[in-house]
């Protein structure tokens, strides 16, 4: 059977739709359905306008509001925190995908050279006592101190062993105040009646669910998905479940063209697309949709870095720059910053893609939707200083 060819426009559309671009950001929210329909959203302690968690789900629904994820997080129990490539909020009913990633996880941490000397078995018999007893706990609540020069990256004893822990399963994150982490034990976090999976089962699910979240991709994408599972794992995978896999070739936005894997229902989806909305849209640097630099390049031609590890000198653009969505393609990325005491959302430095995209209604459809981003902050007052 000849491969199924996915022309780069439709491609474009598919990837959208499937992060919950493609429509308009209005109407009822479902905050916990956004996180299934996405799979996980990515934590950041940065707050340049609004951390990247907020910011990711208000990009899908603006009705969202910071404080709506920690609701779900501490009252309902509906969310859990760990890591897939990073740390992500997860819906709890993937649970039962995720015992093997701690143990992974539990794994990696315990042999790496950053965290291995720090886990002193009376240090963590001394924090697993002290959280059994007193219940959630963060690191103020313990008082060891980094030996010797203290660099940026270093964290005192306990807070690697809570990590740790963290990693392990063995610990939960129980809530949050402001972006404060609190640890409780796992078992008075997550249910008690979850489902027990074998560790093919757990990768048979990941890697669908991988597909069903992103519509197509290599091994290689399915697999940096979750970031749970390794390449020979996901490849005796796709041998299994050859015969629920669609050959598929995409189109680049250079013309070029790649093989790649398509959920069963490929041509359904393709059948039922509709055009991406108009509107601008502002992405924050860890958005879902653009994780992926060599992805985003391939298929939109829109070449981004984050650039906040670089250093001044080097930087191309700037500490943390928003890449700007129009309709299916990138049109450019703006530089702005909140200032909750002052509630100001500054502009410093808007880009266009070519000089012929810098038109007055495009610039009247930014102008909106800083307004429309900085309610999401708190913020009263937009300022323009380019």
């Amino acid at each position: 059977m000849a491969r199924l060819k996915i022309d780069n426009k439709t491609a474009r559309a598919l990837w959208l739709t499937s992060h919950r671009l493609a429509q308009t950001p209005t109407g009822p929210l479902d905050v916990l359905d956004l996180i299934k329909d996405l799979g996980f959203v990515q934590l950041d302690t940065i707050q340049v306008i609004s951390r990247a968690h907020h910011h990711i789900l208000w990009s899908r629904n603006q009705n969202y509001r910071e404080p709506m994820l920690n609701q779900l997080l501490q009252d309902k129990r509906a969310v859990f925190e760990h890591f897939t490539h990073d740390a992500s909020v997860l819906p709890m009913q993937f649970l039962p995908m995720w015992a093997r990633q701690f143990q992974r996880k539990k794994d990696q941490v315990g042999r790496s050279n950053w965290f291995g000397k720090h886990l002193d078995p009376d240090l963590i018999a001394e924090v697993l006592h002290k959280v059994t007893q007193d219940g959630p706990v963060s690191t103020q609540d313990f008082t060891t101190k980094v030996n010797g020069e203290k660099k940026m990256w270093q964290r005192p004893p306990h807070k690697m062993v809570l990590d740790y822990l963290w990693y392990a399963g063995e610990l939960a994150t129980s809530h949050r105040e402001g972006f404060t982490k609190f640890y409780d034990l796992a078992d008075r976090v997550f249910p008690s009646d979850q489902d027990i999976l074998s560790d093919e089962e757990q990768v048979d699910h990941l890697c669908h669910s991988a597909l069903d979240r992103i519509g197509f991709g290599t091994l290689t994408e399915i697999r940096k998905f979750w970031d749970a599972s390794d390449a020979a794992e996901v490849k005796a995978w796709a041998e299994r479940a050859r015969s629920k896999l669609v050959d598929v070739e995409i189109q680049s936005a250079d013309g070029s063209w790649s093989e790649a894997w398509a959920c069963s229902d490929i041509t359904a989806r393709i059948a039922a697309l509709t055009k991406p909305t108009a509107r601008l849209r502002i992405l924050n640097p860890f958005d879902p949709a653009i994780r992926d630099r060599n992805r985003l390049s391939r298929l939109f031609g829109f070449d981004y870095t984050v650039e906040m590890f670089v250093p001044a000198a080097k930087r191309k653009w700037g500490y943390y720059i928003y890449p700007l969505l129009e309709g299916d393609r990138f049109v450019g990325r703006i530089e702005a910053k909140g200032d909750r005491g002052r509630k100001t959302l500054t502009l410093t430095n808007f880009w266009v893609e070519h000089p012929r995209l810098k038109t007055p209604a495009r610039t009247a459809k930014l102008e909106a939707e800083l307004n429309r981003l900085a309610k999401l902050a708190g913020l009263e007052q937009v300022v323009w200083s380019v």
